[in-house]
């Protein structure tokens, strides 16, 4: 191993705990776990025959732009030739098209063993291609992004039909067994009927953005506006405020950009100075997302984005785990915008920003523009994949966030939130600036 592979090798084995995947509980807290199962999986296609006319359409699509456009042809080959011997068990386009065409066709399996999940099988196909130099051109090169956007469409569409239903079981390795009755706090969440097959679930999708029992998410104060509530369940990742538009601004390290959040909205001017909170959803979360204020809906719009891109400038920081690619998440992945209008003037606009991290992760609205909507209603959901939102806030809006003390000494954030309960107060209308009206 040369010593390129082996330094690469070690920051992956000193980081690997710290990732989204891990922290989220999609991924096996062990990589090792990883490894076998990227070898059963190689196991698996070594068998299949390499027949490119049978596979999945988008499949197909992927294996065209490889054979037709030499720059993705280059950057796919090299990106599997530079993992690692020890680490390989892709050895060339066409294993990595198989493997594509297995996984497109199944849902993931739950495990009772935290130390074996694996709920991220796109992200374990990708984990050592994606951090090679190659895989870090690839996974920003358009066509072969779009290609890969197309397959986890295909996948979603696999998610929601339902043949997913077969993982909606009550066995080991179900989602309704009773390991993943605890795991999922299902005890919390609306199951349609059951005695019915698979629990009345339409499909893994449908599971997977189940409704929550109202009781178990009380909306805070529901007639003060000053109060704003928590969009989703998560965990709080950053706190950012006084953030600026084009210039970047800086969270331990973090970059982000207000307008490439926002994607250059017209509205985007409006939260200069403003502040940002990202938090990010564990795979047990609950998906949907609610309105943190009262107001009038100005613009809905999904973002396209990048799938698996990862951001090797800043490096690995093993002993900074407040060093995470979430923020770079927020500006690059495909997301969605909500910006919803306050008829107080303390607290102005404020925009919702749920964030695809990995995997399908498609961002689906309920609500339209020009819809009026009260402090908890439902704007939208995530379906299968992973996930992170931000809420924005105009300056001068939020008088104390109520999320706990921030951290000291450069530790992260740890502070668990819950859809519909209070993350913050507003100032009184009294004093309030000019800005929110412009």
């Amino acid at each position: 191993m040369t010593s390129d592979a082996s330094s690469f090798v070690e920051e992956l084995d000193r980081n690997y705990c710290q990732s989204f995947g891990v922290r989220a509980g999609y991924l096996p807290a062990d990589r090792r776990n990883v490894d076998r199962w990227l070898r059963a999986l190689a196991k698996w296609a070594a068998k299949q025959p390499e027949d490119v006319a049978r596979y999945e359409r988008s499949v197909r699509e992927l294996a065209r732009l490889i054979e037709t456009d030499g720059i993705v042809r280059m950057y796919v080959t090299e990106m599997i030739d530079q993992v690692p011997d020890k680490y390989k068990t892709i050895y060339t386009t066409g294993d990595l098209l198989k493997a594509l065409n297995h996984i497109i066709l199944h849902a993931p399996l739950y495990n009772p063993d935290p130390a074996k999940q694996n709920f991220f099988p796109f992200y374990s196909l990708f984990l050592y291609m994606m951090y090679t130099r190659a895989g870090e051109a690839a996974f920003r090169n358009d066509p072969f992004n779009a290609a890969i956007r197309r397959i986890l469409i295909q996948w979603c569409a696999h998610l929601d039909s339902p043949a997913s239903r077969k993982v909606l079981n009550t066995g080991r390795y179900g989602w309704l067994s009773p390991s993943a009755y605890e795991y999922c706090n299902l005890g919390e969440f609306v199951i349609p009927d059951r005695g019915a097959p698979h629990w009345g679930f339409a499909s893994f999708n449908a599971f997977f953005h189940r409704q929550i029992k109202p009781e178990c998410r009380p909306i805070a104060d529901p007639d003060d506006p000053r109060v704003i509530v928590s969009p989703n369940d998560g965990t709080v990742y950053k706190l950012a405020r006084g953030v600026r538009l084009e210039d970047r601004f800086w969270l331990k390290g973090q970059p982000y950009s207000l307008g490439n959040m926002m994607d250059d909205s017209p509205f985007a001017e409006r939260f200069v100075g403003g502040d940002v909170l990202q938090t990010f959803l564990a795979g047990n979360d609950y998906h949907r997302w609610h309105a943190p204020i009262s107001g009038v809906v100005r613009e809905v719009r999904r973002v396209p984005g990048l799938m698996f891109s990862q951001l090797r400038s800043l490096g690995f920081h093993p002993n900074d785990p407040s060093k995470l690619p979430q923020g770079y998440d927020a500006c690059v992945n495909t997301r969605g915008l909500v910006f919803i209008e306050s008829d107080d003037p303390a607290i102005g606009m404020a925009c919702v920003i749920p964030i695809g991290i990995t995997e399908v992760s498609s961002v689906r609205f309920e609500v339209d523009i020009g819809q009026r909507v009260r402090k908890g209603t439902e704007l939208g959901y995530f379906s299968y994949g992973g996930s992170s939102l931000c809420v924005v806030f105009q300056q001068g809006a939020i008088e104390r966030f109520t999320i706990g003390p921030p951290p000291e000494n450069g530790e992260e954030w740890s502070a668990p939130v819950k859809v519909n309960a209070q993350i913050a107060v507003a100032r009184s209308a009294r004093g309030v600036g000019e800005a929110h009206r412009k």
